[in-house]
């Protein structure tokens, strides 16, 4: 968990391009000060704005990198891309201003969306979903996924709205709405146990699709 300094507000960086947006949130404490959202556009992937982004909002905020104290940051279960993207920045960024980083998953973060503790499922493919409930508890498969989330509000995606629709008492897709992802990102990190830059690891549930060369 973040120490506080006695008098003093620590700033906090949170980045996320773990899910179908890059989320980016600079935050006091829990006061947020600026927080963007990015989607993918005709000729890059979201996160290929991360960087570009971080530098903006901080000269919009007349702050520096070096007045940042804590390095947040998803750590997945999400696209493999965007985990790598989150976690490679995080570490370089942590490692450069000597500062102390904490990773948060992007299960947990989705199950605070509506003001909750809610169930999560998000599309894992082949036949299965991510699942969070209070923890996480792995690649499920969809048959059980199906009886776990019976008169149960759930948060899920796109790929699985449908189908869990009929099982669950709501079923909500955090990607068809506005959602503030980058701002309860923030929120949890800072409630961490912050790491040492080397020991933030991506959260890889599943291992990485493995594309054969023809």
């Amino acid at each position: 968990m973040l120490l506080h300094r006695k008098g003093k507000k620590l700033k906090i960086l949170a980045f996320d391009t773990c899910l179908d947006k890059t989320y980016i949130t600079l935050s006091e404490d829990d006061k947020i000060i600026h927080s963007e959202t990015i989607l993918s556009d005709g000729k890059n992937y979201h996160s290929a704005y991360l960087i570009s982004t971080i530098v903006k909002i901080l000269k919009d905020a007349g702050l520096t990198p070096d007045d940042i104290e804590l390095i947040t940051t998803d750590i997945g279960p999400g696209s493999f891309t965007g985990i790598r993207a989150c976690t490679t920045v995080a570490r370089v960024l942590a490692q450069q201003l000597n500062i102390k980083a904490a990773g948060v998953s992007s299960l947990e973060i989705l199950s605070k969306i509506l003001g909750g503790n809610d169930l999560v499922a998000l599309d894992a493919r082949k036949n299965k979903a991510y699942v969070y409930d209070g923890k996480i508890l792995g690649a499920i498969e969809l048959e059980e996924v199906d009886e776990l989330v019976k008169g149960r509000r759930v948060v899920t995606d796109d790929s699985l709205k449908e189908r869990l629709s009929g099982f669950a008492s709501e079923a909500v897709s955090y990607q068809q709405g506005e959602y503030p992802i980058g701002e309860i990102l923030a929120k949890l990190g800072a409630k961490k146990e912050e790491t040492d830059w080397r020991k933030l690891k991506p959260l890889y549930i599943q291992p990485p699709p493995v594309t054969l060369k023809k």
